[in-house]
Order: structure tokens, then sequence, then C-alpha cells
């Protein structure tokens, strides 16, 4: 039960960090959650290993025990490797980089964490078992 709800917290907050840039673009919407994201987004990296952790044991027992994997546990390893980005691979992190356009793939990034936090909440509502 925690591990879930350690899951269901990590799309969510990782979902926001991703989704800052394009949120940022609404009026109103992203002014109101820079100061809650802004310095959060030093924290990103724990967020995405909680997410790793979390999924990656939910993937285990799935696989191993049944009934099949659920796109809770592959959201949440996107949105790992996504905050995790930096350090896996030394290059800059693809969370962190504004938005200087609203097409392409520079939107991808975002629209993945709105589906994130979209599925994170839809985890807080869904029966464990």
């Amino acid at each position: 039960m925690i591990m879930s709800l350690l899951l269901d917290l990590a799309n969510i907050v990782g979902g926001l960090l991703l989704a800052l840039p394009l949120l940022q673009l609404l009026p109103r919407v992203g002014q109101a959650l820079q100061p809650v994201v802004g310095p959060a987004a030093r924290y990103g990296w724990l967020v995405g290993i909680v997410a790793l952790v979390a999924s990656g044991f939910y993937v285990l027992v799935h696989v191993t025990t049944g009934p099949h994997l659920f796109h809770f546990e592959l959201v949440g390893i996107g949105t790992g490797l996504a905050l995790l980005w930096d350090r896996l691979t030394g290059h800059p992190e693809p969370a962190t980089v504004r938005l200087r356009s609203a097409t392409g793939p520079a939107l991808l990034l975002p629209i993945f964490g709105l589906i994130a936090i979209v599925v994170g909440i839809q985890g807080l509502f869904t029966p464990d078992g």
C-alpha cells in the first residue's frame, strides 16, 4: 500500500516537474505554480529515484505473480528516466529545457508530464490488489 502511494505521488510530482514548461505558457497557471514547483525542481532526481524504485517493484511483482503489467508502472518508469536523464547520461536534462515554441519534439516531454499527472491521480483512486 505504501509503495502504491509512493508510485502515485511520484507520478504526480514528477509529471508536474516535467509539465512545468508547458504550464508556464498558460496565463496565471505558470505564475501560480512557479513558487511551488520551482524550488522542488532541485529535488527532481529524488522523485525520479522514487518513481523508478516503486515502478520497478511493481513490474517485478506483476511479472512474477500476475495479473499483468499496468500502465501505472510504465508511466512511472518513463517519469523516473526523464527526471534522471542528466545523471544517467551526463547530457542536459530534458525536463529543464524551456519551451521556445509550442510545436515539435520539445512538446513531447511536457505532454508526457501531463499524462503522468493524470495517471498518478487515477492511481490514487484505483483500489490496490
